[in-house]
């Protein structure tokens, strides 16, 4: 932990150093701490844990050229294949005019859908598709195309997820984003993913987030298909719906969600169509909570979460705290 904490001290100085000469637009740690409570057939377990310490760090080489690194600190650095197991972004982005942009490095992989596009900190528990997924962050290129001021198409070439990030196995994404109405966004996507086989699979993922005054709804729908399964559509899916209502500095939340997959989506020698969800896969998972910002809506939340799924079929109960140290912050 000492060596840990000196190099993200070293990090954070450099950076500072770097913020003098205007490199630097922002660099903060974000972290998560937790009391959970989980029960199991009648046994009760408890324990404290943090899951959460990532260093974030954005930045500008010039008026059009800019730069993003989030590393997770709390997680094993050290592949003897891949060095960058732990880093979810390091790209370098060019906005090439008002409506082009080009960025490479590694990034999100671009699959629609709100759960999985946010922020892992910011998330209590997971769908199966989400927790499954072999890496949600690889190295690739992507272009993005504003069409009008409320839409932008995005095409992204990258790594596939269903490798470790390093096989030479690739997915081919592509993205419409954009906003429908005043109330109503989407990250709608269609992806072509290489599994490890060489085999690819569709998915076809409809992410919608409605906003209102004080209440939110989001709505996911993901469907998922090899081009040789019998039936394309509605075998193999997911439905997800979050919702959260804010009352001054609280936040009462639910999210739910559906996914399954026909026992029949094997090809002839018997492998699944789908790497994620297993064939057979009847899986429905729940749960509602509570946040409090003490001091706005800003670098402190407090939160209190029950969630429970139809397969471990454990009772879940966490406590936790996440906070933000801002180190660097540009205006």
């Amino acid at each position: 932990m000492r060596k840990l904490l000196t190099i993200v001290a070293l990090i954070a100085l450099s950076f500072t150093a770097m913020a003098q000469t205007g490199g630097v637009d922002r660099l903060y740690i974000d972290t998560r701490g937790i009391f959970h409570l989980q029960g199991d057939d009648g046994n009760v377990s408890t324990q404290f844990l943090a899951d959460h310490l990532n260093l974030n760090i954005f930045g500008h080489i010039n008026d059009r050229i800019n730069y993003r690194l989030r590393q997770r600190l709390n997680k094993q650095v050290f592949d003897e294949h891949y060095v960058f197991n732990a880093t979810d972004f390091l790209y370098v982005n060019w906005q090439a005019n008002d409506r082009w942009s080009f960025r490479v490095g590694k990034d999100a992989v671009l699959i629609g859908g709100y759960e999985y596009d946010a922020v892992p900190i910011d998330v209590y528990f997971y769908s199966k598709f989400c927790n499954s997924i072999s890496q949600g962050f690889t190295f690739g290129a992507s272009t993005a195309y504003k069409l009008t001021d409320r839409q932008t198409l995005s095409f992204q070439v990258c790594t596939s997820p269903l490798s470790y990030g390093y096989q030479g196995v690739y997915a081919y994404n592509f993205a419409w984003m954009g906003k429908v109405t005043d109330i109503w966004n989407t990250i709608w996507t269609t992806n072509f993913v290489q599994d490890m086989d060489g085999r690819f699979i569709n998915y076809i993922a409809l992410g919608n987030h409605f906003q209102w005054d004080n209440f939110l709804l989001d709505v996911d729908l993901m469907n998922r298909a090899s081009f040789r399964q019998r039936n394309f559509f509605l075998t193999d899916y997911t439905v997800i719906v979050k919702t959260i209502w804010s009352v001054g500095d609280w936040n009462l939340c639910f999210k739910g969600g559906y996914e399954t997959n026909s026992p029949y989506n094997v090809d002839s020698y018997g492998r699944p169509y789908d790497a994620v969800i297993a064939p057979g896969t009847e899986y429905l998972y729940a749960g509602a909570g509570v946040e409090y910002f003490p001091l706005g809506r800003d670098n402190i939340r407090l939160h209190a979460v029950y969630y429970r799924d139809n397969s471990l079929r454990r009772d879940n109960f966490d406590l936790g705290i996440t906070w933000r140290i801002d180190i660097i912050r540009h205006q």
